[in-house]
């Protein structure tokens, strides 16, 4: 994990990312990319007139000026920092400065919404996990801890999710945490029997492991909804982190199918990371 990306708006959330990633810096070496879009209008930018001109280096000036003194924290001692200012507060642009920059990670801080706010209007965070090519991890509180010894990878353990699944594996395998895997059987989720669990469960093994050896690692649950199965499933056991693979969609597709990786990110207050398929 050499490069972290770390999306900040100045906010008390956005903090919590920062000392997250500080965290997970410190322990594996990390550099971090502090990086702040900058909400600034085509007008403004491409101006030929000397007010608006001025206008724009008054807020670049502003946004250095906030950096310095947000990046001004004790658990950022030793820590290489890249601070970079985007002009606008394009989303997708995120994902280009994770491939720029050979990127292993994404962490963001989440409030979350809900409701209308939640259909119409989402939330940063929303947006980052569904552009992003990399994962996404994230954090709603202060990150007291960021040892994770338990984490719950969300499965419907189709071949699509094979790739997502073995990019969490190798992330887990390499921050040492137990990896639980759960399927939830529901009546949103296209209910199945036991033995078409069985087999599906089987053959996602096969492909992805070549073997069954990890079989003991798979918990099918039942509950009222996906989500909700993850959530309390994740409470049993007692889970520090919940991983899911997200399709990334967009657009209309995304306001009527929804994303349970993202109601998961918006609801849950554990740590979500995302692996898109």
């Amino acid at each position: 994990m050499k490069k972290i990306i770390v999306p900040v708006d100045f906010s008390e959330h956005s903090e919590f990312a920062l000392e997250a990633a500080a965290s997970l810096a410190q322990k594996y070496g990390s550099e971090l990319i502090v990086l702040h879009m900058l909400e600034l209008s085509n007008a403004i930018i491409s101006s030929a007139s000397e007010a608006l001109n001025q206008e724009a280096v008054f807020y670049l000036k502003l946004a250095e000026q906030k950096f310095e003194s947000f990046l001004d924290k004790p658990y950022l001692e030793g820590i290489t920092l890249t601070p970079i200012v985007k002009h606008f507060k394009v989303w997708s642009e995120v994902n280009m400065v994770a491939a720029d920059h050979h990127a292993d990670l994404i962490i963001m801080g989440s409030q979350g919404v809900s409701g209308f706010k939640e259909v119409f209007v989402g939330s940063n965070t929303e947006k980052v996990v569904r552009h992003s090519d990399i994962p996404v991890l994230v954090i709603k509180h202060n990150p007291i801890l960021m040892d994770f010894e338990n984490a719950v990878f969300a499965c419907d353990f189709s071949e699509e999710t094979v790739e997502p699944y073995l990019k969490a594996k190798a992330i887990f395998d390499f921050l040492g945490t137990k990896l639980h895997l759960v399927y939830v059987n529901s009546p949103d989720g296209n209910f199945k029997s036991s033995s078409e669990i069985d087999k599906r469960v089987s053959h996602f093994l096969g492909k992805a492991e070549g073997n069954l050896d990890n079989l003991s690692q798979v918990n099918i649950v039942s509950d009222y909804s996906i989500e909700k199965g993850i959530l309390n499933f994740s409470n049993v056991i007692g889970a520090d982190l919940i991983a899911v693979a997200t399709h990334g969609r967009k657009g209309l597709s995304h306001l009527f199918e929804g994303s349970v990786s993202e109601d998961i990110a918006n609801h849950s207050t554990l740590p979500v990371m995302t692996f898109k398929i």
